[in-house]
């Protein structure tokens, strides 16, 4: 949801009596400190529109993914995720060609069953990524190293900017 829902717009936002039954079980909120919920160890999977960022910090924290793109690239990506690198399992993937903004609770049962699933492939691949993923900002690892020949470009090109201005003078 995009902002919690109020007692004057409950009625419009969640099912009756949904709000009551909710009170000691968990908490709906507009924001979250996503990285640290992501980090928690009590959490087995996360329901995202499949931004970029939504996607690294999961894949960093070994949490699998159930897709529900909204716009722009994040089709693409859930369809990458889900189809490509089988990392991902699929709630949703097109959410322009004739599908109704409404998804039923069967549907997101579905996905969720799926991907709570310790021992299916999905779960598995992600525990790969999320090893890759940390290996890689190692001393060594391939972030690491690209990260440090942009950092050597980016001096060189200005050491040659700088000389250059000297020369012309």
């Amino acid at each position: 949801m995009r902002s919690p829902p109020t007692k004057d717009n409950a009625d419009r936002a969640v099912p009756e009596g949904f709000l009551e039954w909710m009170e000691d079980k968990g908490m709906i909120c507009g924001w979250a400190p996503q990285v640290e919920v992501l980090a928690h160890k009590a959490i087995g999977g996360f329901v995202s529109h499949c931004g970029w960022n939504s996607i690294l910090e999961s894949l960093w924290f070994g949490v699998p993914i159930l897709t529900w793109p909204i716009y722009a690239e994040q089709q693409l990506n859930a369809f990458m995720m889900v189809r490509e690198f089988g990392i991902a399992v699929e709630l949703r993937l097109d959410y322009r060609n004739g599908c109704d903004d409404l998804v039923m609770a069967d549907e997101i049962e579905r996905g969720i069953t799926q991907l709570m699933k310790r021992d299916s492939e999905v779960y598995k691949k992600v525990q790969e990524m999320k090893e890759k993923a940390r290996k890689s900002v190692l001393s060594g690892g391939s972030s690491f190293i690209s990260t440090g020949r942009l950092i050597e470009d980016m001096v060189l090109q200005n050491v040659n900017a700088m000389y250059h201005c000297e020369i012309t003078k």
